[in-house]
């Protein structure tokens, strides 16, 4: 079965929601954890007369960036430690989510993904698209996808 799982997360509450099932799924059946999350690329704007410039410097930014990662990642390894699971934390930074989820699962020998997914449908589905189905769609690595139960 299963021996290494990577969880990534955002920090949502569906998120946390999904690392405490992957906590749980990983202690049932004897699994390592490898919590991860996706730092964002400094953005580049650009600008035009009278505008407002952001005066974030790219290092205050990965720096911002690097303790809300942290923060979150500590969440999960919290709830590993509770669990008595084993856990590592990764974070990278990638504006393409799906393919930092993919590389790090890869990298760090994973067997299976364990991802939150918002369960969208229709017109919002293809608007904002889902990064759970672009890593179900280009992982070879199997992906386990919790969704909620819809209230609607």
């Amino acid at each position: 079965m299963f021996k290494h799982i990577l969880v990534p997360t955002d920090g949502s509450e569906l998120s946390q929601d999904a690392v405490r099932f992957a906590v749980s799924f990983a202690k049932e059946i004897g699994a390592k954890i490898t919590a991860f999350y996706a730092k964002p690329e400094y953005p580049v704007t650009y600008y035009g007369e009278g505008v407002l410039i952001d005066t974030t410097s790219p290092e205050k930014f990965a720096e911002l960036a690097e303790t809300q990662a942290q923060e979150i990642l500590a969440a999960a390894i919290c709830l590993c430690q509770k669990a008595e699971v084993p856990c590592d934390k990764l974070t990278t930074t990638s504006d393409v989510p799906y393919e930092g989820i993919i590389e790090a699962a890869t990298n760090s020998g994973c067997d299976l993904i364990f991802m939150a997914s918002h369960g969208r449908r229709g017109f919002t589905s293809l608007l904002l698209g889902s990064e759970a189905q672009k890593v179900l769609k280009h992982s070879t690595i199997p992906v386990l996808v919790y969704r909620t139960p819809r209230t609607d």
